[in-house]
Protein backbone atom coordinates (compact mmCIF):
# COMPACT_ATOMS: atom_id res chain seq x y z
CA UNK A 1 0.00 0.00 0.00
CA UNK A 2 1.58 3.42 -0.88
CA UNK A 3 -0.03 6.45 0.84
CA UNK A 4 0.46 10.16 -0.30
CA UNK A 5 0.00 12.68 2.84
CA UNK A 6 -0.98 16.03 1.42
CA UNK A 7 0.02 19.31 3.98
CA UNK A 8 -0.94 22.37 3.03
CA UNK A 9 1.45 24.71 4.94
CA UNK A 10 0.61 28.54 5.22
CA UNK A 11 3.62 30.72 7.39
CA UNK A 12 4.06 27.39 9.44
CA UNK A 13 7.89 27.68 10.25
CA UNK A 14 7.24 27.20 13.65
CA UNK A 15 5.26 24.25 13.60
CA UNK A 16 5.97 22.60 10.29
CA UNK A 17 8.92 21.12 11.81
CA UNK A 18 7.42 19.13 14.50
CA UNK A 19 4.99 17.93 12.56
CA UNK A 20 7.08 16.45 9.60
CA UNK A 21 9.61 15.09 12.07
CA UNK A 22 6.64 12.95 13.98
CA UNK A 23 5.05 11.78 10.50
CA UNK A 24 8.15 10.64 8.87
CA UNK A 25 9.25 9.05 12.04
CA UNK A 26 5.73 7.28 12.53
CA UNK A 27 5.44 5.98 8.76
CA UNK A 28 8.84 4.85 8.97
CA UNK A 29 8.22 2.81 11.25
CA UNK A 30 4.88 1.44 9.55
CA UNK A 31 7.40 1.26 6.67
CA UNK A 32 9.67 -1.57 8.18
CA UNK A 33 6.88 -3.24 10.39
CA UNK A 34 3.43 -3.01 7.64
CA UNK A 35 5.34 -2.96 4.25
CA UNK A 36 3.75 0.08 3.37
CA UNK A 37 4.94 3.08 1.21
CA UNK A 38 4.69 6.67 1.54
CA UNK A 39 5.46 10.08 0.94
CA UNK A 40 4.63 13.58 2.56
CA UNK A 41 4.03 15.99 0.06
CA UNK A 42 4.15 19.81 1.92
CA UNK A 43 2.19 21.96 -0.32
CA UNK A 44 3.63 25.59 0.77
CA UNK A 45 1.23 28.31 -0.52
CA UNK A 46 1.70 32.44 -1.01
CA UNK A 47 3.51 32.04 2.76
CA UNK A 48 5.89 35.08 3.50
CA UNK A 49 7.56 33.21 6.11
CA UNK A 50 10.93 30.98 6.69
CA UNK A 51 8.91 27.88 5.87
CA UNK A 52 10.17 26.94 2.57
CA UNK A 53 13.80 26.48 4.19
CA UNK A 54 12.36 24.58 7.22
CA UNK A 55 10.84 22.18 4.89
CA UNK A 56 14.05 21.87 2.98
CA UNK A 57 15.85 21.27 6.13
CA UNK A 58 13.87 18.26 7.06
CA UNK A 59 14.09 17.06 3.42
CA UNK A 60 17.35 16.18 3.72
CA UNK A 61 17.03 14.35 6.42
CA UNK A 62 13.93 12.58 5.43
CA UNK A 63 13.67 11.08 2.12
CA UNK A 64 10.06 10.63 1.66
CA UNK A 65 9.52 14.54 2.31
CA UNK A 66 8.86 16.43 -1.15
CA UNK A 67 7.18 20.14 -1.17
CA UNK A 68 6.26 22.45 -4.01
CA UNK A 69 6.34 26.13 -2.96
CA UNK A 70 3.35 28.04 -5.09
CA UNK A 71 2.45 31.78 -5.03
CA UNK A 72 -0.70 31.89 -4.80
CA UNK A 73 -2.48 30.69 -1.53
CA UNK A 74 -5.42 29.37 0.24
CA UNK A 75 -6.01 25.83 1.13
CA UNK A 76 -7.79 24.64 -0.85
CA UNK A 77 -5.88 25.96 -3.87
CA UNK A 78 -3.13 24.29 -1.93
CA UNK A 79 -4.61 20.95 -1.94
CA UNK A 80 -5.92 20.40 -5.02
CA UNK A 81 -2.55 21.15 -6.41
CA UNK A 82 -1.35 18.49 -4.21
CA UNK A 83 -3.73 16.27 -5.32
CA UNK A 84 -2.79 16.63 -9.02
CA UNK A 85 1.20 16.36 -7.48
CA UNK A 86 0.23 13.15 -5.90
CA UNK A 87 -1.34 11.65 -8.69
CA UNK A 88 1.48 11.48 -10.72
CA UNK A 89 3.02 8.99 -8.56
CA UNK A 90 1.88 5.52 -7.28
CA UNK A 91 -0.33 6.84 -4.09
CA UNK A 92 -3.22 3.82 -3.45
CA UNK A 93 -4.42 6.39 -0.50
CA UNK A 94 -3.98 10.12 -0.92
CA UNK A 95 -4.92 12.58 2.09
CA UNK A 96 -4.49 15.39 3.64
CA UNK A 97 -3.61 16.99 7.10
CA UNK A 98 -3.10 20.18 8.46
CA UNK A 99 0.31 21.42 9.42
CA UNK A 100 -0.22 22.07 13.23
CA UNK A 101 -0.07 18.34 14.62
CA UNK A 102 -3.38 18.84 16.17
CA UNK A 103 -3.79 15.47 14.41
CA UNK A 104 -1.06 13.29 15.00
CA UNK A 105 0.35 10.66 13.32
CA UNK A 106 -0.85 7.57 15.44
CA UNK A 107 -4.86 9.45 14.63
CA UNK A 108 -3.79 9.93 10.79
CA UNK A 109 -3.41 6.56 11.03
CA UNK A 110 -6.53 5.40 12.04
CA UNK A 111 -8.19 6.88 9.15
CA UNK A 112 -6.21 4.80 6.65
CA UNK A 113 -6.35 1.23 9.35
CA UNK A 114 -9.70 1.93 9.34
CA UNK A 115 -10.96 2.47 5.29
CA UNK A 116 -11.14 -1.30 4.62
CA UNK A 117 -13.94 -0.99 2.01
CA UNK A 118 -15.03 2.46 2.27
CA UNK A 119 -14.36 5.21 -0.54
CA UNK A 120 -12.46 7.60 1.73
CA UNK A 121 -12.43 8.39 5.45
CA UNK A 122 -12.80 11.46 7.51
CA UNK A 123 -11.65 12.57 11.41
CA UNK A 124 -14.31 13.73 13.49
CA UNK A 125 -14.25 15.44 16.72
CA UNK A 126 -17.56 15.31 17.82
CA UNK A 127 -18.78 11.90 17.30
CA UNK A 128 -18.99 9.10 20.05
CA UNK A 129 -14.92 8.04 21.22
CA UNK A 130 -13.46 11.46 20.08
CA UNK A 131 -11.95 13.56 22.30
CA UNK A 132 -10.87 17.77 21.71
CA UNK A 133 -8.52 18.91 23.97
CA UNK A 134 -8.07 21.31 25.88
CA UNK A 135 -11.99 21.14 25.44
CA UNK A 136 -13.28 24.08 23.30
CA UNK A 137 -15.02 27.14 25.13
CA UNK A 138 -18.76 26.64 24.98
CA UNK A 139 -19.21 29.82 22.74
CA UNK A 140 -16.90 27.42 19.87
CA UNK A 141 -18.56 24.41 20.19
CA UNK A 142 -22.09 26.63 19.91
CA UNK A 143 -20.20 28.33 16.44
CA UNK A 144 -19.10 25.15 15.52
CA UNK A 145 -22.52 23.03 15.81
CA UNK A 146 -24.77 25.71 14.40
CA UNK A 147 -22.61 25.96 11.48
CA UNK A 148 -22.49 22.02 10.71
CA UNK A 149 -26.39 22.32 11.22
CA UNK A 150 -26.49 24.75 8.19
CA UNK A 151 -24.25 22.56 6.24
CA UNK A 152 -26.21 19.45 6.62
CA UNK A 153 -29.46 21.32 5.74
CA UNK A 154 -28.01 23.12 2.77
CA UNK A 155 -25.82 20.23 1.07
CA UNK A 156 -27.95 16.80 2.93
CA UNK A 157 -24.56 15.44 3.90
CA UNK A 158 -24.64 13.30 6.98
CA UNK A 159 -21.00 14.16 8.65
CA UNK A 160 -21.05 15.82 11.96
CA UNK A 161 -17.47 17.48 11.38
CA UNK A 162 -16.73 18.39 7.96
CA UNK A 163 -14.02 20.68 9.18
CA UNK A 164 -11.45 18.61 11.15
CA UNK A 165 -8.46 18.85 8.80
CA UNK A 166 -7.62 15.39 8.25
CA UNK A 167 -9.36 13.35 5.29
CA UNK A 168 -7.87 10.68 3.08
CA UNK A 169 -9.51 8.98 0.04
CA UNK A 170 -8.95 6.08 -2.32
CA UNK A 171 -6.71 7.08 -5.61
CA UNK A 172 -9.88 6.52 -8.04
CA UNK A 173 -11.60 8.86 -6.37
CA UNK A 174 -9.53 11.98 -6.07
CA UNK A 175 -9.11 11.34 -10.07
CA UNK A 176 -12.90 11.33 -10.53
CA UNK A 177 -13.79 14.72 -8.24
CA UNK A 178 -10.44 16.39 -8.68
CA UNK A 179 -11.79 18.40 -11.89
CA UNK A 180 -15.05 18.81 -9.71
CA UNK A 181 -13.49 20.84 -6.79
CA UNK A 182 -13.71 24.17 -6.66
CA UNK A 183 -11.00 26.48 -5.13
CA UNK A 184 -12.35 27.99 -1.95
CA UNK A 185 -10.81 28.88 1.17
CA UNK A 186 -13.51 27.86 3.74
CA UNK A 187 -15.65 25.29 1.95
CA UNK A 188 -13.56 23.21 0.28
CA UNK A 189 -14.23 20.29 2.30
CA UNK A 190 -17.27 20.37 1.92
CA UNK A 191 -17.31 20.47 -1.47
CA UNK A 192 -15.11 17.51 -1.77
CA UNK A 193 -17.75 15.73 0.43
CA UNK A 194 -20.50 16.93 -1.06
CA UNK A 195 -19.17 15.76 -4.81
CA UNK A 196 -18.28 12.33 -2.93
CA UNK A 197 -21.80 12.31 -1.88
CA UNK A 198 -23.38 13.16 -4.82
CA UNK A 199 -21.30 10.35 -7.24
CA UNK A 200 -22.66 7.77 -4.06
CA UNK A 201 -18.95 7.51 -2.48
CA UNK A 202 -18.80 5.94 1.09
CA UNK A 203 -17.08 8.02 3.18
CA UNK A 204 -16.23 6.92 6.87
CA UNK A 205 -16.47 8.82 9.93
CA UNK A 206 -13.38 7.81 12.20
CA UNK A 207 -13.28 9.42 16.11
CA UNK A 208 -10.46 11.02 16.49
CA UNK A 209 -8.60 12.30 19.11
CA UNK A 210 -7.99 16.32 17.95
CA UNK A 211 -5.37 19.12 20.25
CA UNK A 212 -5.44 22.59 19.83
CA UNK A 213 -1.91 24.17 19.21
CA UNK A 214 -0.69 26.81 19.73
CA UNK A 215 0.10 29.65 17.36
CA UNK A 216 -3.66 29.13 15.18
CA UNK A 217 -4.22 32.07 13.17
CA UNK A 218 -7.67 31.03 13.81
CA UNK A 219 -10.11 34.05 14.54
CA UNK A 220 -13.43 32.06 16.04
CA UNK A 221 -15.31 35.16 15.07
CA UNK A 222 -14.13 36.17 11.50
CA UNK A 223 -13.72 32.73 10.39
CA UNK A 224 -17.69 32.26 11.68
CA UNK A 225 -18.57 35.11 9.02
CA UNK A 226 -16.35 33.90 6.14
CA UNK A 227 -17.64 30.31 6.21
CA UNK A 228 -20.88 31.28 6.69
CA UNK A 229 -21.00 33.58 3.19
CA UNK A 230 -18.94 30.61 1.72
CA UNK A 231 -21.30 27.67 2.41
CA UNK A 232 -23.66 29.99 0.95
CA UNK A 233 -21.66 30.69 -2.19
CA UNK A 234 -21.13 27.45 -2.72
CA UNK A 235 -24.30 26.53 -2.63
CA UNK A 236 -25.73 28.93 -4.79
CA UNK A 237 -22.96 27.59 -7.87
CA UNK A 238 -24.24 23.88 -6.78
CA UNK A 239 -27.56 24.92 -7.90
CA UNK A 240 -29.58 25.91 -11.30
CA UNK A 241 -29.23 29.39 -9.76
CA UNK A 242 -25.31 30.09 -10.01
CA UNK A 243 -25.20 32.93 -12.35
CA UNK A 244 -26.71 34.61 -9.46
CA UNK A 245 -22.78 34.39 -7.67
CA UNK A 246 -22.01 37.23 -10.57
CA UNK A 247 -24.76 39.52 -8.79
CA UNK A 248 -23.81 38.96 -4.81
CA UNK A 249 -20.15 38.45 -5.74
CA UNK A 250 -18.75 41.52 -4.99
CA UNK A 251 -20.68 41.99 -1.75
CA UNK A 252 -19.32 38.50 -0.40
CA UNK A 253 -15.61 40.59 -1.23
CA UNK A 254 -16.75 43.46 0.28
CA UNK A 255 -17.44 41.07 3.64
CA UNK A 256 -14.30 38.92 3.00
CA UNK A 257 -12.19 42.81 3.07
CA UNK A 258 -14.25 43.59 6.08
CA UNK A 259 -13.24 40.36 8.61
CA UNK A 260 -10.02 40.33 7.55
Amino acid sequence: MNISIIIPAYNEEKRIGKTLEEYSKFFDKLVKSNGIDYQILVVINGTTDNTEQVVKNYKKKYKRINYLNLPQGGKGFAITEGFKEALKGKGDLIGFVDADMATSPEEYWKLIANIRDYDGAIADRYIRGAKITPKFSFRRVIVSRIFNFIVRVLFLVPYKDTQCGAKIFRREIIEKVLNETTITQWAYDIDLLYICKRNNFKILSVPTIWEEVEGSKLNVKKASIQMFFAIIQLRILRSPFKDLLRIIKPLIAKIYQYTK
